[in-house]
């Protein structure tokens, strides 16, 4: 078969590209001009308010993490320029890691570029064609992704549904490993997996249990520890893999934490760490005082706890249809694509800045607009936001 022209290939994409104009899929990115923050300017000299970032503890801009990476910048500078193995690993990297391991009680921790990184890169060196992997419904791309680079067989079950898990654990007896994989909590619903219930089915039949505790992280569960804790079951999970780039800080990084073998192994073979570049010192150092601020108190978590029980049930009682019960993921449920980018783009200009999503962020007839809460709104954010949905939705026939 020849090779397309470039002129033909051009076409090609551009025809992909129009028709995901027509079909309403369109992703616009707004440009931001100030600090990650509850109040934020865009380019088009707008100030609004955050409803839609991942910054779930108002850690993006702290002052104690800004002052933690202009220290590291002068002490140890500002990039790594190798992975690693080479000459990639200072003290507070190890550092970090040895933090990581103690916070999700694991034995050990091993730091990438991202979650995604870390998702991508764990199956494969544990996994072969004699084991099976078996996955919930709804996990996150990355897991998806890290799947599909190893050989083990692969089952999936319907979200959440433990009949469906059990069946595909009795079915997979055979294999030499089996191991359970699931997001702590699903990031387009706000709902959490109900993994004491996993971890029970995982003992009976023998599995190894994943989570992917992105969404978890530093405020879920009495000390912030997780959806393993929130459950607790911390005890009785495997392997954590998380994120740096939302509670803790909002910057870039992600970890996975499991037994010292488990983390070993992953140091000689996990390809996106041994062919990647280390994390910056000035990020490192900053996240390593976010896990000590989350470590020293709760008042960051109970003010997110109790800013996400108002507004969901203010949006509840304005009539909107909310999922999840009480993680401050807030989804509001629209189903039409356009009508969520519609909304979106009016809550704009009603001051509140959040982000219509859609497939194939979502599945198809399930866009909603997910609206995220963080411990540094104020009750007067929140009624703000609240007043502005009502406004809107009554316009748009949505309420």
């Amino acid at each position: 078969m020849a090779h397309a022209t470039p002129k033909a290939s051009e076409q090609h994409w551009q025809q992909t590209l129009d028709q995901i104009h027509t079909d309403g899929l369109f992703k616009r990115e707004r440009q931001l001009t100030t600090p990650q923050r509850i109040e934020i300017e865009t380019d088009q000299g707008q100030s609004v308010l955050n409803f839609c970032a991942n910054n779930y503890l108002g850690l993006a801009d702290h002052p104690a993490l800004i002052a933690s990476a202009k220290e590291a910048l002068d002490e140890y500078g500002f990039g790594l320029a190798s992975v690693r193995f080479i000459c990639g690993t200072q003290t507070p990297h190890r550092k970090l890691e040895h933090t990581i391991a103690r916070f999700c009680h694991q034995e050990d921790s091993i730091l990438y570029a991202a979650c995604f990184d870390a998702n991508g890169g764990l199956f494969e060196p544990l996994l072969g064609a004699e084991d099976a992997i078996i996955s919930d419904q709804l996990n996150h791309a990355s897991i998806i992704d890290g799947i599909r680079l190893c050989k083990a067989e692969r089952h999936r079950y319907p979200n959440a549904d433990m009949n469906a898990l059990e069946d595909a654990l009795k079915k997979t007896q055979h294999a030499r490993t089996r191991m359970i994989a699931t997001d702590g909590v699903f990031s387009m619903d706000g709902t959490i997996a109900p993994l004491d219930e996993i971890t029970q089915l995982a003992e009976r039949y023998d599995a190894l249990v994943m989570v992917d505790d992105c969404h978890a992280t530093g405020f879920l569960g009495p000390t912030g520890k997780g959806s393993g804790e929130h459950h607790g079951v911390m005890d009785k999970i495997d392997i954590v893999t998380s994120t740096l780039g939302k509670a803790m800080g909002g910057g870039m990084g992600g970890f996975t934490a499991a037994s010292a073998q488990v983390v070993e192994l992953l140091r000689q073979r996990s390809r996106p760490y041994l062919f990647s570049n280390s994390l910056t010192p000035s990020l490192v150092s900053a996240t390593q005082t976010a896990f000590e601020l989350v470590t020293e108190s709760d008042e960051l978590r109970q003010r997110l706890a109790d800013n996400t029980l108002f507004f969901r049930q203010a949006m509840k009682a304005a009539g909107f249809e909310i999922k999840g019960e009480e993680h401050p993921i807030v989804p509001v449920m629209l189903y039409d694509a356009e009508l969520a980018q519609t909304m979106a783009q009016a809550l704009l200009d009603e001051g509140i800045y959040v982000i219509g999503f859609f497939y194939p962020v979502v599945p198809q007839g399930q866009a909603r607009i997910r609206t995220q809460i963080s411990a540094a709104h104020t009750r007067a954010h929140l009624e703000q936001a609240v007043a502005a949905f009502t406004r809107v939705g009554q316009r748009l026939g949505v309420v």
